[in-house]
């Protein structure tokens, strides 16, 4: 019971929070899930109990979903990288295991030779966190600065490195993207 009680207080504290993130008053919102604003106020509040039916209908209203709405906080929200064997950290999202985070450094530019880009299945977004990177994609070539960010398919020959010195890149694969990044044959690495 206990348990029902606090699952309660955290959906009826989500559906006031969402309301206020996204302006909406008392009055829009249940205008918009069709119940009158007193019964939202009293839902909110804790006066009346919430019922799954009324649950769907204030996610819908409030452009989320219910899962949203119930799923319980959970205690490790601290995840510790794990490194590859060319020294990168990788992160996987726990909402999406399919998309992996990983930090990568590089002290070498990319290669010269259009034969050594990678081209693969996949997308990839990254940023630069330190240094100045070049990012060689088909035939064109883009320098990026600290915080900029690229995103691309992985599909056009692609590779990355250092313009001059040490960079690191925070870069987000889908798992197309990382399963060829896990199948490359040469040392080392390129994006």
């Amino acid at each position: 019971m206990e348990q029902q009680e606090d699952l309660d207080s955290i959906v009826r504290g989500r559906l006031r929070a969402l309301r206020i993130a996204q302006g909406m008053t008392l009055g829009e919102l249940a205008e918009r899930a069709r119940m009158s604003q007193s019964t939202l106020s009293r839902l909110e509040s804790g006066q009346r109990r919430l019922v799954l039916d009324q649950v769907d209908t204030l996610a819908r209203a409030l452009d989320t979903t219910v899962a949203d709405l119930v799923d319980q906080p959970q205690e490790n929200v601290v995840s510790t990288p794990t490194a590859d064997r060319w020294g990168n950290l990788l992160w996987s999202l726990r909402f999406d295991p399919t998309i992996s985070v990983v930090r990568q450094r590089y002290t070498e530019p990319p290669p010269a030779a259009p034969s050594r880009l990678r081209a693969h299945s996949g997308r990839e977004w990254l940023v630069v966190l330190s240094g100045t990177a070049i990012l060689k994609l088909g035939g064109q070539s883009y320098t990026l600065e600290v915080n900029q960010a690229a995103e691309f398919p992985t599909m056009m020959p692609h590779g990355i490195g250092a313009a001059s010195g040490v960079c690191e890149v925070l870069g987000i694969f889908d798992r197309d993207a990382r399963r060829g990044h896990h199948r490359r044959r040469d040392p080392g690495p390129t994006v």
